[in-house]
């Protein structure tokens, strides 16, 4: 093993019970031989669930053979001490809460299939979390001020510049699961023709495809992609444009998955790039919002599906159960699970891997038409002596631009608000938003959703 500045590093996961991030931090802290000789504390406020992931994460090291140790609390101040790394992964009673906030929103016209991160649903999901966030930070601050942590929590974007603006001191990053490297280069490849399957993506095919995707989280582009130096963006978009007749046929039919393709295909023929996270950037943009006069080829956008969503989390959970009571043996758990982008970049900074990731942070002239403290998604080198450095980019192409700036200021608006406890802010947020087509309208869906949330809004809200 290559010697590295931390030789045991202890991980912190706040949001341990999160599903989409609690399970694959465990494989990836057992399997990495930079990780496993460590330690993994797990926090959550719910005994049940922290003590579920506590046994699971156990059992998992003890059938591997790694002397991996494992802590578990409900205060995150008794296993701070000594962290390297600091997950934030958590989101309390997000399905219920976002629920809600499409459902007050579509009263007045606005249609979300996410809710997490723009619209209405992204800025009360700041209400709702960011608090919590910055209550973390101060702990962090004080008791283990040179940990790295790690923002995993929508609204991605709102939650980073928070934390670069209002704890500096901190060395803090932003993630989101939607560009998992090299996952997402494949893709691509596979959509220029380049490869026909991930298996068959190398360093060499990496190395000889150029790929530049920036923006903002949820809200990201594909300005070029040349293979050999030739340009393949039209290919890729021609592959999108031939999947998009078939691509609702018995796939995933919930709202964020809906005419993906097909949405793909009509912003790349009207602004020459590629929206590389449609589920999200076609709720960014107004066009399917059900607004037009005349009908569109593509449907407005379905609502966030709030049942199936509790459906999936049962099941997730189910299997955690199966796991820890015999049905799917513990044995099986490396072959099922897998990598998680937080710990795959936790495993390069420690084990000095060099790999690239995106990550959310600030853009420091990578994209060069757009501010140094831009909040932006960019492919990154990490390290733990030098941080996060963004790779260049270039231009972002005009049109595009002055939609991602809107967005940095909804976003922007939205951190200062929140932290600043201003409703003036609030309200200027919402205003600002993409979203948005009535004063009155939004000040009526701020006024509901204050009342509907009150039981999870900081009370100085309502003072």
């Amino acid at each position: 093993m290559e010697e590295t500045g931390i030789s045991k590093p202890k991980v912190v996961v706040i949001g341990a019970g999160s599903l989409f991030f609690g399970r694959q931090s465990i494989w990836q802290m057992v399997q990495s031989q930079y990780l496993n000789q460590g330690t993994l504390a797990l926090v959550d406020t719910d005994e049940e669930r922290l003590s579920k992931m506590v046994t699971l994460a156990k059992m998992v090291a003890k059938e591997n053979g790694v002397p991996l140790q494992v802590e578990g609390s409900t205060n995150r101040r008794e296993v701070l001490q000594g962290a390297d790394f600091v997950v934030l992964s958590f989101a309390k009673d997000s399905v219920k809460y976002r629920g809600i906030d499409c459902e007050v929103s579509l009263q007045y016209g606005i249609r979300m299939c996410s809710g997490d991160t723009i619209g209405p649903g992204g800025i009360f999901r700041a209400m709702r979390e960011l608090p919590v966030i910055m209550e973390c930070a101060k702990d962090i601050e004080e008791i283990c001020p040179d940990a790295w942590v790690i923002n995993y929590i929508n609204p991605s974007t709102v939650h980073g510049i928070a934390l670069s603006r209002y704890a500096p001191k901190l060395k803090s990053f932003a993630l989101c699961d939607s560009h998992h490297m090299p996952h997402k280069k494949a893709h691509y490849a596979i959509r220029a023709g380049i490869i026909q399957h991930p298996s068959e993506f190398t360093e060499e095919i990496d190395r000889r495809f150029d790929l530049r995707i920036a923006g903002v989280n949820h809200f990201t582009w594909l300005l070029k992609a040349e293979y050999d130096g030739k340009d393949v963006m039209a290919l890729i978009a021609e592959a999108l444009r031939r999947s998009a007749g078939t691509e609702n046929d018995g796939g995933d039919k919930g709202a964020k998955a809906l005419h993906n393709d097909a949405i793909t295909y009509e912003l790349y023929d009207i602004f020459g790039s590629i929206p590389t996270c449609t589920a999200h950037t076609k709720e960014y943009v107004r066009y399917w919002q059900g607004l037009g006069k005349t009908e569109d080829a593509i449907p407005p956008l379905s609502i966030w599906e709030t049942e199936d969503r509790y459906k999936r989390h049962e099941e997730m959970w189910r299997q955690v159960d199966d796991f820890i009571s015999g049905p799917i043996p513990v044995a099986d758990y490396m072959k099922i699970m897998g990598p998680d982008h937080a710990t795959d970049i936790i495993e390069s900074m420690v084990g000095n891997l060099g790999k690239r990731f995106f990550i959310n942070t600030l853009n420091n002239g990578a994209v060069t038409n757009m501010n140094d403290d831009a909040f932006l998604e960019l492919l990154s080198e990490v390290s733990l002596s030098d941080g996060i450095k963004p790779l260049p980019v270039g231009d972002m192409p005009r049109g595009i631009r002055g939609m991602q700036e809107l967005v940095l200021d909804t976003h922007e608006l939205t951190a200062e608000a929140v932290v600043e406890r201003s409703f003036t802010k609030l309200r200027r947020a919402f205003m600002t938003d993409p979203l948005v087509n009535s004063i009155h309208d939004a000040d009526l869906i701020i006024k509901e959703l204050l009342e509907r949330e009150k039981d999870i809004i900081p009370s100085y809200w309502y003072e």
